[in-house]
């Protein structure tokens, strides 16, 4: 009797322990579903990382996301008085490299040859090289972006992708437009400007901006696929490429 007991008594906590198992994993599937639902959530240009990776997630993208204030804000700064040499106050840069040298090399100059008279020793100017390396990367790099846009091109040119041609014809206009209004160097003041103001105000505010350009991409979706539907697809276009069978 006594082990019909015991035995009757493991059983009965085996049961308990499986029902709280069980309630373990159905709350378990309760908390994945939020993740589940989270992952579906709309991201702007169909991002599923954080905008820091996007960005690179080094140095670069802690400059632009303002991760470090005191560099963001000092090449902000630069940025800003460059503008205001050459823009509001035009000055030339040949002047101003001339000029920069000229006050350098007279205040170096005047250093090492009163020293002296007060007894002190001469200051030391250090060897500045630039180093071969990092200048070949920057090339080779450089190489690399240019070749692919000219595929990219030659691609859009030949009229295998007809959302890429369209897309691109109306980034060329308007940056036209805005070619018309200003000059190169106000032109890359405002992207730099563009660059590290916009994605930081939009990881703070992304769960606000995310829903409105899900709707503002479903509505253009819809226009587009009217556009096709009446003119696009009427349009003739180049060869394809041949298709694997």
């Amino acid at each position: 009797m006594a082990e019909h007991e015991e035995t009757k008594g493991e059983s009965l906590m085996e049961m308990i322990t499986e029902k709280i198992h069980g309630g373990d994993s159905s709350s378990d599937s309760e908390d994945e579903k939020p993740s589940e639902l989270k992952a579906k959530i709309y991201r702007l240009f169909g991002r599923e990382k954080p905008v820091h990776h996007v960005f690179g997630g080094g140095k670069p993208a802690d400059v632009l996301l303002w991760r470090n204030k005191k560099i963001s804000a000092g090449a902000l700064g630069v940025a800003t008085a460059i503008w205001v040499l050459f823009e509001l106050m035009e000055y030339h840069l040949l002047t101003l490299v001339c000029h920069g040298l000229i006050l350098t090399l007279a205040i170096v100059f005047l250093w090492s040859n009163g020293t002296t008279f007060i007894n002190k020793s001469p200051p030391r100017i250090p060897k500045v090289s630039m180093p071969e390396q990092p200048v070949l990367q920057f090339v080779s790099v450089l190489r690399l972006e240019i070749n692919h846009a000219l595929f990219v091109l030659r691609e859009i040119a030949m009229g295998r992708d007809l959302k890429k041609f369209l897309a691109v014809i109306a980034s060329l206009w308007v940056l036209s437009i805005v070619g018309s209004w200003c000059n190169f160097l106000t032109l890359f003041y405002i992207v730099f400007v563009f660059l590290h103001t916009v994605p930081v105000l939009y990881e703070k505010h992304e769960d606000k901006v995310d829903p409105l350009a899900e709707k503002l991409m479903i509505e253009i979706k819809k226009q587009y696929a009217v556009l096709d539907e009446k003119l696009l697809s009427k349009i003739p276009r180049g060869p394809l490429k041949d298709k694997k069978h």
